[in-house]
């Protein structure tokens, strides 16, 4: 009931023009509109093949990975799993932050719900778009484009802009 009400609310903003132009809607990515979870999974279900030989006890701990099982950080996921020795967690570390940080395991992210039909629902009122995110253009930009598109997130019209940081430099708390 809450979250209908705050839904009408935010719709009727988006219908209201100033001299300054269209409302501006402004939504992170991760976390706000999707669910970066699956990716993680996809990527400790592969790191559990790769460990398969050497370590087979932490590779079935990384098989049995879920996405409600994983925490915000890596290293606590890791911990959930019961996977402690700090070796394996540099070694998964690593692993993750290659793939987890690039175009091509972004395809696993999935919509929350509800997300696709909010954004689509303030765009067709009149709103700007405006998908603001730490993920980096020539890094992720291109999975970004099109994991939003086959979700079903406007994007590529008008109305809808992306802010992207520019490279990798910039500090990132991960793992």
């Amino acid at each position: 009931q809450e979250e209908q009400v705050l839904f009408r609310r935010i719709l009727e903003k988006c219908e209201q023009r100033t001299d300054a132009g269209p409302p501006v809607l402004v939504l992170d990515l991760d976390g706000t509109l999707m669910d970066n979870r699956p990716r993680t999974v996809t990527i400790l279900h592969d790191l559990a093949k790769l460990w398969r030989e050497q370590h087979p006890e932490a590779a079935d701990l990384l098989q049995a990975a879920t996405a409600e099982r994983l925490a915000y950080l890596l290293s606590d996921s890791l911990r959930r799993l019961r996977i402690s020795d700090p070796h394996l967690i540099g070694e998964a570390t690593e692993y993750w932050r290659r793939r987890f940080f690039s175009d091509d395991d972004l395809r696993h992210d999935v919509a929350l719900e509800g997300a696709v039909h909010f954004v689509r629902a303030c765009h067709a009122r009149g709103a700007t778009v405006v998908y603001l995110t730490g993920r980096d253009l020539p890094m992720m930009g291109l999975g970004t484009f099109g994991s939003l598109h086959s979700l079903g997130f406007p994007i590529g019209v008008a109305g809808v802009e992306f802010i992207l940081k520019p490279d990798r430099s910039e500090e990132r708390r991960v793992g």
